[in-house]
């Protein structure tokens, strides 16, 4: 904003130079002027144009590092959720959740109803029951096949690793849950960058874009899975607006 102001103002000194060559000048000096006039309109001719595609080439490249950031934490979000179902919890250490996929199974279960003779007192009934059968066990390496689970913690495009935490939240009371989250600050995605846009970046309240300071699935408040990001990063069509 700063910048388009300081444009127009310069762009109304020129004018007023011009008027000033125009009516005031020697003739003999018109023309170096105007050339140098003519310099000065070009540069701010590209001032204007870099400040009208400056955030719309940054908006075009943070599509595509929060695209690459997100397929890590949705790989994150799955592992958490098949850890959890199988060892009702979830974990904040990574290399559990890799050795998980790399080792562990899900039981497949298969549900029956039965019938079965019970004697009560003097009498002998039959009893509908349902039973849960383990008919066989699938490795959850097969659930991630093709997706690069090793290094799902890594943030892409950088150095950085993503925060997971895990912790427990009481949805109803007496009653407490497993929650977890994994997270990685913008301005780390966005390293190198403008930084007057990473601050309005960071500032976004939702919409069209990511929420708040970070790029986050799941939640240490509540019982939520969910990314923060807008459906269209999931290949959806964003209602929100309309």
């Amino acid at each position: 904003m700063i910048n388009i102001l300081i444009i127009i103002v310069a762009i109304l000194v020129v004018a007023g130079l011009a008027f000033f060559i125009v009516n005031k000048l020697p003739s003999k000096l018109k023309p170096i002027i105007s050339v140098l006039l003519w310099a000065v309109i070009i540069f701010l001719g590209y001032e204007i144009y870099q400040s009208i595609m400056k955030p719309i080439n940054f908006n075009k490249k943070k599509k595509v590092l929060y695209a690459e950031v997100i397929k890590n934490l949705k790989t994150i979000r799955d592992a958490e959720i098949a850890y959890g179902e199988v060892n009702r919890k979830f974990t904040a250490n990574p290399q559990t959740l890799i050795n998980f996929i790399d080792t562990d199974s899900f039981a497949i279960t298969e549900i029956k109803n039965i019938v079965v003779t019970e004697t009560r007192g003097r009498i002998t009934v039959d009893v509908e029951k349902r039973i849960v059968d383990t008919i066989r066990f699938e490795p959850v390496k097969k659930s991630f096949e093709g997706r690069d689970y090793k290094n799902m913690m890594n943030v892409p495009g950088t150095d950085a690793k993503f925060q997971l935490k895990s912790g427990v939240v009481e949805k109803v009371q007496g009653v407490k849950t497993s929650v977890f989250e994994a997270k990685v600050d913008k301005a780390v995605v966005l390293e190198g960058m403008d930084k007057d846009l990473i601050r309005q970046e960071k500032e976004a309240l939702g919409g069209i874009n990511v929420p708040g300071e970070f790029i986050s699935v799941g939640s240490l408040e509540e019982v939520n899975s969910n990314g923060n990001w807008p459906p269209f990063y999931d290949g959806k069509r964003d209602t929100s607006e309309e």
